[in-house]
């Protein structure tokens, strides 16, 4: 009796064993995705992770066309050694080294005119953009209602998206949307592991659904009447475009950018297990490339004599046009010190410039009066501390190399 009862022990912990093997065969690719995400922002990875951002995550791939526009190349610009913020001058180099600056090209009439790359980066990494995504979002959105796939920004975005009836964005104006005003309640935090934004990281790694992640949040305030950065807002500005468009937003960014400036790389997108792109930071491109959607908006949405985007598109989407987006340090309709536009940010102190921004320090930044783009991009694990300005420091570098083009 006791010999048939540990041969039946023995084969149910066989059978358990083969079990375990095969749903971790299986799951292998979810549980290590858990895993890269969870350390995803570790001082010793962050740098490794920024730039192999496909080897973590499931993506899509944006193909370059047979034609990529090349930047003319001019005199190497020697970078400010000193730059003022906060009442203090700050050591251009030592700031670069401590936000861990990985890419810096500097395009000034149209010429490249500064690039370096830093801790193995090089011309063709495909950097993540996180939040400089948004802007490419924007664009797209511009595009779509420039071809009349989408009526106007006055729409509704459950008119487009009616799974999002009964939501915190049922109702919701597109405008409103694109301006961070939506009314919608997201904790932001990137350092309270229970924030909204970080549960939606682990929305991602645990294959669940961003659309419906989307439908779960709830409305706090009145649409249009507070900034209130909420980057979801971003995601169903891209579940309005896929379903004006019929297309996926890779292949719409595809089609209506990526091939018609003359992107020097194949672009990808993060992709949930749904085939949703995770439009709200998850597109990974080359430092140049991001560069050429800086001067597309420089030049009012024209390349080269095509108009790729409306002139008028352009002004609007970085132009704050209420009360509640305007810049100001005092501004108490507002969560931030920077003016808002479309997906699009106005420093505090503007200087005919605006940028596009991301967590860590990643910027595509353009000052119309200097000619000038800089695209930027860094591995900045200070970014979560509280006493971290970096989006401001950098900003004011950004500004002290325009008035020394400028000057």
């Amino acid at each position: 009796m006791l010999k048939k009862m540990l041969k039946f022990l023995g084969f149910a912990i066989l059978l358990l064993l083969i079990i375990a093997l095969v749903l971790g065969l299986i799951y292998r690719k979810k549980i290590a995705r858990v895993n890269a995400v969870k350390h995803l922002f570790d001082k010793e990875l962050i740098v490794d992770n920024f730039r192999g951002m496909n080897e973590l995550v499931e993506t899509t791939i944006v193909q370059k066309g047979d034609k990529p526009h090349t930047f003319a190349r001019g005199e190497d610009m020697v970078l400010p050694e000193t730059f003022s913020y906060g009442g203090k001058d700050h050591n251009t180099q030592e700031y670069l080294d401590h936000i861990q600056n990985t890419g810096f090209l500097i395009l000034w009439n149209d010429t490249i005119v500064h690039e370096e790359y830093n801790l193995g980066h090089e011309p063709s990494t495909q950097h993540i953009s996180w939040s400089v995504a948004k802007s490419f979002i924007s664009t797209l959105m511009g595009i779509a209602i420039a071809e009349g796939k989408i009526k106007s920004i006055e729409e509704r975005v459950t008119d487009y998206v009616p799974m999002l009836k009964g939501s915190g964005y049922d109702g919701v104006r597109i405008k409103d949307v694109l301006q961070m005003s939506s009314g919608v309640e997201f904790n932001e935090d990137y350092a309270d592991y229970n924030s909204d934004i970080n549960r939606m990281g682990r929305t991602i790694a645990f294959g669940s659904s961003l659309d419906e992640f989307a439908v779960s949040l709830k409305n706090e305030t009145k649409p249009g009447t507070r900034n209130h950065y909420v980057s979801i807002d971003t995601h169903v500005l891209s579940m309005v475009i896929r379903a004006a468009t019929g297309k996926t937003i890779t292949e719409y960014s595809e089609e209506k950018i990526w091939k018609k400036i003359g992107m020097e790389y194949d672009a990808k997108w993060i992709v949930d297990d749904y085939g949703a792109e995770f439009a709200l930071g998850g597109l990974l491109a080359s430092l140049r490339d991001y560069a050429k959607i800086g001067r597309l908006f420089l030049h009012k949405g024209n390349w080269n004599g095509e108009q790729i985007v409306p002139a008028s598109w352009v002004k609007d989407a970085t132009t704050p046009d209420a009360p509640h987006v305007m810049p100001g340090e005092n501004n108490p309709l507002s969560t931030s010190t920077f003016g808002y536009g479309y997906q699009w940010w106005i420093p505090t102190h503007p200087m005919d410039d605006f940028t596009a921004a991301g967590v860590y320090n990643q910027y595509v930044y353009v000052n119309r009066s200097a000619n000038l783009v800089i695209a930027f991009n860094s591995s900045n694990y200070h970014f979560t501390e509280p006493d971290d300005d970096s989006k401001n420091m950098c900003v004011a570098l950004f500004q002290t190399i325009a008035k020394g083009v400028i000057d």
